[in-house]
Formats: C-alpha cells, sequence, structure tokens
C-alpha cells in the first residue's frame, strides 16, 4: 500500500504530544498490541517474522519469541492463557509455542488472519484476507463459545474490528477502500452496516482501531504518519503525528490506561525511507487525552 512519503497537510487539530520510543525494534509488521492488565505488560506480534513481543514498561525491557507462521493477533482467554491467530487457525500459546489449532478457518490457501477484538459477552471478532492483497477474500469472522461463524463483509484487507462499550457496535475496515464501517452486532451476525468514516488518499489507509472511555475510535494510519481520534457521531476530534509512516494500531496501557502503546513497520519500505524513519517497526507511545479500556477475554465455552 504506497511508499514512504508524508501525506498532505492534515486540516485537523493536531495534539501537542511528544511521542516517545518504548521499545527499538525492527518489526516488519509489528501488529495486534493488547493490554494485559494482570501481567502489566503489553503484547503485540510480528506477523511477517512471526515473532510474539512482550514489553514490561517498569523495567522498560521486552522479550521476543519466534512461534513460526503469521501470528497477527494475541488475545486473553476466560479461563487463563491466550490466545493466537496465525494463518488458518486459532491457537493457545503454549510456553514458547503455538498448540494445535483449537479452530481451523474454511478459507483459501492465500488468505489468512489478520487483526481481531473481543466484545463484552466474550465473542472473538476478527478479521482475514488476501495475502497478496489482491483478491477481495477477506472477512469478518466470529468465535462464539468455541464455535466459527461467518458474516457477509468482504475485502481485500480487513482490519480492526473494534467493538463499543456496550457490545452493541461493531467498527471494522476495508484497508484497500480506506473505509471504516460500522455494524450492529446481532448474536454473531453484523446488521445494518453503514460508511462510518471514508478516508481520502492523502490521509493514508486506515488500519488497526480500538475504543476508548467515551466510546470514541481511535485509528492507525498505514503511510498516514499518525493516528486519528473520531467522535461516535465520525466527527473528527484529533490527530497525533508520529515519526513513521507505517502506523498498525494502538492500545491503551498503564495503571491509569492512559499510555497509547503504538506498534509501526517498516515492511515495503525502501533503503532512503528508512533512513528518514530510523523508528519504523518499534514500539512507541504516547499519553492519551482520554483512558481506554480494557481488552474482555475471549469465552471458549458456554
Amino acid at each position: 500500500m504506497g511508499g514512504g512519503q508524508r501525506p498532505g497537510s492534515v486540516h485537523v487539530t493536531e495534539v501537542s504530544v511528544i511521542p516517545e520510543l518504548a521499545w527499538q525494534l525492527d518489526c516488519q509488521l509489528g501488529e495486534g498490541p493488547v493490554w494485559l492488565a494482570d501481567e502489566a505488560a503489553l503484547r503485540f506480534v510480528d506477523i511477517e517474522r512471526g515473532h510474539l513481543h512482550r514489553f514490561d514498561p517498569a523495567s522498560g525491557t521486552g522479550t521476543t519469541i519466534e512461534v513460526g507462521g503469521n501470528p497477527s493477533f494475541i488475545v486473553p482467554i476466560q479461563d487463563g492463557g491466550l490466545l493466537v491467530g496465525s494463518q488458518h487457525g486459532l491457537h493457545r500459546l503454549e510456553g514458547a509455542a503455538l498448540g494445535e489449532p483449537l479452530v481451523t478457518i474454511p478459507q483459501p490457501l492465500h488468505n489468512r488472519t489478520n487483526d481481531a477484538t473481543v466484545d463484552p459477552a466474550g465473542r472473538l471478532w476478527f478479521g482475514t484476507m488476501d495475502d497478496g492483497e489482491s483478491r477481495p477474500t477477506g472477512s469478518i469472522w466470529c468465535l462464539h463459545e468455541g464455535a466459527l461463524h461467518s458474516t457477509d463483509v468482504g475485502a481485500i484487507v480487513t482490519n480492526g474490528p473494534a467493538a463499543s462499550g456496550n457490545g452493541r457496535v461493531l467498527y471494522h475496515v476495508d484497508s484497500g477502500e480506506r473505509t471504516i464501517w460500522r455494524s450492529r452486532i446481532d448474536g454473531v451476525a453484523l446488521r445494518e452496516t453503514e460508511v462510518f468514516v471514508q478516508l481520502d488518499a492523502a490521509d493514508g489507509h486506515p488500519d488497526g482501531i480500538v475504543t476508548d472511555t467515551e466510546d470514541c475510535l481511535w485509528v492507525a494510519l498505514w503511510d498516514g504518519w499518525g493516528v486519528r481520534r473520531y467522535a461516535p457521531d465520525g466527527t473528527l476530534l484529533l490527530h497525533v503525528s508520529l515519526p513513521c509512516a507505517r502506523v498498525t494500531k494502538i492500545a491503551f496501557g498503564g495503571p491509569d490506561l492512559r499510555t497509547a502503546y503504538v506498534t509501526t513497520a517498516r515492511v515495503g519500505l525502501d533503503e532512503a525511507a528508512l533512513a528518514a524513519q530510523p523508528l519504523a517497526g518499534s514500539l512507541l507511545a504516547f499519553t492519551a487525552p482520554v483512558a481506554g479500556r480494557i481488552l474482555p477475554s475471549v469465552r471458549l465455552s458456554a
């Protein structure tokens, strides 16, 4: 999706924050950050390298395990442990490896899993996409009490999703079309889907999304050099500029859930672009104006 050139000027309120380097990394495709309160740590993935990362802000250190495949998200499970989506399956993390698939996704071989969220009812909503980013074979799926359900959402590259605080709304992204959609959650189905935000070419592509305690939606901008915050009615509230073009997602962490951790990517950037953004692929952080939420845990059984 494009190169690493800065977009045109954005006519929105810029937040006066200074992003900090939390952990310098060379993630090809850093993604899926999630704050785990019981660990007081952040987990995230590098899809291209097959890595799972854990960052401990108290010590300022991180650890990495190589699980192979294309791990695209990592989320907590209600009965303990962590669930990882990779390629065609959903797996428990067993030590430093992925266990046998708990669920296998019926999809084309050229597809893989992408981003995910968990709603307040413990349902896992996750996207799939064409790994070659050319065929509209991606979709949104729901895992409810161990059973997998498809939806009628279609896209080349799905992203998000993110749920509202009351669990009634699911936001999901068609990155290629620069569209953020809003749907009503009806059990394991999505109803009344409508456009929430349509971005322009100069904005970059919407990537990962997450909601905060005011039910505003935060959007990472791939080739957009920042993140944005939108009100529940779609009004653009603010833009936070970052020193990397390929911003993939944020997660709120820290004791007050006011630290926004930001994953980034360096995949597809040439030498000149990388020289201009030496932190590409690193984990960044900034203080958010409002707190986020703890991601609910996945409910695997009734």
